[in-house]
C-alpha cells in the first residue's frame, strides 16, 4: 500500500471522525473507501463516454438480438417435477 497525504480544513476533518466512529470504522479506512468509491464512478462515468463515442458494429448487436429469442424450451413444468 502507498501512503497518501493531503490537508482538509478543521471542519471536514472533524466530520470524517464523527462518522468514522458512528460507522466503527478507522478514520484512514473511512478515507480509503471514500476514494476508493470515487475512482469507480469516475471510472464509470470515463466507460460511458467511451462507450457512446464507440457504437456497437453491427456483429455486437446480433448478440443482443440471440438473447431477445428468450430459452428454447417451455420448462415450466419442471418446476415441481421433482415429486
Amino acid at each position: 500500500m502507498t501512503m497518501l497525504s493531503f490537508r482538509v480544513d478543521e471542519e471536514e476533518a472533524a466530520d470524517v471522525q464523527r462518522w468514522a466512529e458512528q460507522l466503527g470504522l478507522d478514520r484512514s479506512e473511512l478515507l480509503r473507501q471514500a476514494v476508493h468509491r470515487h475512482l469507480v464512478q469516475l471510472r464509470a462515468e470515463t466507460d460511458v463516454r467511451e462507450w457512446r463515442s464507440q457504437p456497437l458494429t453491427d456483429d455486437e448487436k446480433a448478440f443482443g438480438e440471440i438473447a431477445d429469442w428468450g430459452v428454447s424450451e417451455d420448462w415450466s413444468d419442471w418446476v415441481n417435477g421433482a415429486g
